[in-house]
């Protein structure tokens, strides 16, 4: 074995090369690869030689020359310079809510101007459970749902909104915006494709901006145009196979919309999930205890299965009468938000006293069903008595408790002063003991800016002659403003 070792070391230890067998190689070398190598040699010499980059040295100014500098220089105003005749923002103060009334700047009027559909500001019942909750828990713990902040009654609240919808599971956030903005991009990520309505309300397109996925708006309310558009990416998916099953696709709606006051046609957005394989998200904030027979939403008032829908948000500061937002959906889907919603991560969980009052509100929606409906009848109402002003154009649907009248004809007058018309009509109102409000919006980052309208929020906590007044009111103060300028 050592002779065999031996016989093969001469074999692999190469000898060293001689001057001559080295001049020899490079002279057979190809003349393009000494060229090569010549220019690499080269450069890395003079790569290492080279002074490194050194910092301009730092210039003394003179006194006299910093005092110059600094009367020459204009600084960037904070705010864009206004106009002369700008007019600050004016608050209306309310010192007193509940009920059927609202004092506002001192004045006292029926409540058509805030979104207290079924008339649980004041109830009695949601006072006691918000102040047992209080002396219990206090005010809240101050901190995230996942950082000691979850107590037993977000649980109980959890457990039955998502009872309430027939869905698997819910999840309680602490504030109405933050809802829809931060169950969106819990899921749609950039790369991903959202179908959205022109006239979702403002925290729907901050969900869509927080995505960062493709946004693709259809026009409002218009299901042609919607499957136009799932049509098109339809083909465009055929072309990258590979890459359509790598993209999550989203139809994001409004069951009733803040807007406009018009329902969505939920029952043609099912037909087109399942045809084009798109998942539903519906916020329910303004129809939620509002259409349907006993208050379920949109779904209910359509007859569709709710669990058609992949996941329903909704805001509780409209039809509960208190703070916070939920989403209900599959135990997979709401699961999942846990972990990524942001308004759940990183938000204070909502105060105890706030839970248990929602939960009283459920407790009356189920004690008294008829809740819904009475609203729907007084909607309809409400909705031919305003039709017969003649100078306002009335949007919204019959059944829906939010109404807009807009200005039928404007001439030629600017935004601003349509909208200083439309406040006159308030103010006059406010005098005659009828609250309302303009629609107010952020004209400089809606996404499609809505025409200036005065928003009329119908609720059942008004006496049938308390509408009936409040609706000579509106009939007569637009007729007297209006008469003698469109």
């Amino acid at each position: 074995m050592n002779d065999n070792m031996e016989s093969v070391l001469p074999l692999l230890t190469p000898e060293p090369w001689s001057f001559e067998e080295l001049f020899e190689a490079f002279r057979q070398a190809p003349m393009y690869h000494l060229i090569f190598e010549g220019v690499l040699i080269i450069f890395i010499v003079r790569l290492l030689f080279s002074k490194s980059y050194s910092i301009q040295s730092k210039i003394e100014l003179t006194e006299k020359e910093k005092d110059q500098l600094i009367e020459e220089w204009t600084p960037e105003p904070l705010v864009p310079k206004l106009p002369a005749d700008y007019e600050p923002v004016k608050y209306k103060l309310v010192t007193q809510q509940g009920g059927s009334m609202l004092t506002v700047d001192g004045k006292q009027g029926i409540n058509l101007g805030t979104f207290n559909f079924l008339g649980m500001l004041g109830r009695k019942e949601t006072e006691d459970a918000a102040v047992k909750s209080l002396k219990k828990y206090g005010v809240g713990t101050c901190g995230p749902r996942g950082f000691y902040g979850t107590m037993d009654v977000h649980l109980n609240f959890e457990q039955r909104i998502a009872s309430f919808f027939g869905m698997e599971e819910g999840i309680l956030y602490s504030y109405g915006f933050s809802t829809v903005a931060s169950c969106i991009p819990a899921y749609s990520k950039r790369g991903d494709i959202i179908f959205c309505d022109e006239g979702v309300c403002f925290a729907v397109q901050m969900g869509l901006l927080a995505s960062r996925s493709q946004i693709k708006f259809f026009k409002h309310n218009d299901m042609e145009d919607l499957e136009r558009l799932l049509e098109e990416q339809a083909v465009e998916d055929k072309k990258n196979p590979k890459k359509a099953k790598k993209t999550r696709k989203f139809m994001v709606v409004e069951g009733l919309y803040t807007n406009t006051g018009q329902i969505t046609p939920i029952d043609k957005l099912v037909e087109f999930k399942y045809k084009y394989k798109v998942r539903i998200f519906l916020d329910e904030s303004m129809s939620f205890g509002v259409l349907g027979k006993t208050g379920l939403g949109v779904t209910q008032h359509c007859g569709i299965d709710v669990t058609d829908v992949d996941l329903i948000s909704a805001s509780m500061e409209t039809a509960l009468g208190t703070l916070g937002g939920f989403c209900v959906g599959s135990k997979f889907v709401v699961d999942h938000q846990r972990l990524s919603g942001l308004g759940y991560c990183f938000s204070a969980s909502l105060p105890p006293m706030l839970a248990s009052a929602a939960m009283a509100a459920l407790d009356l929606m189920e004690e008294d069903p008829t809740m819904a409906v009475r609203l729907q009848k007084r909607s309809q109402f409400v909705h031919e008595e305003l039709s017969k002003i003649a100078e306002l154009k009335l949007v919204g649907e019959p059944v829906s408790p939010i109404k807009h009248l807009q200005v039928r004809e404007c001439g030629d007058k600017t935004r601003p002063e349509i909208t200083k018309l439309l406040e006159s009509i308030v103010d006059k109102a406010l005098d005659e003991g009828v609250v309302l409000t303009t629609a107010c919006y952020l004209e400089e980052e809606e996404a499609f800016l809505i025409p200036p309208s005065i928003r009329i929020a119908v609720g059942i906590a008004p006496t049938d002659d308390q509408i009936v007044m409040a609706m000579q009111v509106i009939q007569k103060v637009a007729s007297e403003i209006l008469q003698n300028v469109v």
